[in-house]
């Protein structure tokens, strides 16, 4: 049987914290800019946590389970 592979588009995108939690990126903050206030893209600049129904989808595709 061979070794599963991490999927990279995950990988790239989710990291594990020490406790085991998954943080992640929020999206919308690429481009058109103008239109959204200051406030509103100073807190798509934080990093969030993945909800926890999703959470076994991410870690299989990080091979963790």
């Amino acid at each position: 049987m061979p070794k599963m592979k991490t999927k990279s588009s995950a990988k790239k995108r989710f990291k594990v914290t020490g406790s085991g939690k998954i943080k992640r990126k929020h999206a919308f903050k690429s481009h058109i800019l103008t239109k959204k206030t200051k406030k509103q893209k100073r807190n798509l600049t934080k990093d969030g946590l993945v909800h926890k129904a999703d959470i076994p989808n991410i870690k299989q595709q990080l091979c963790m389970k």
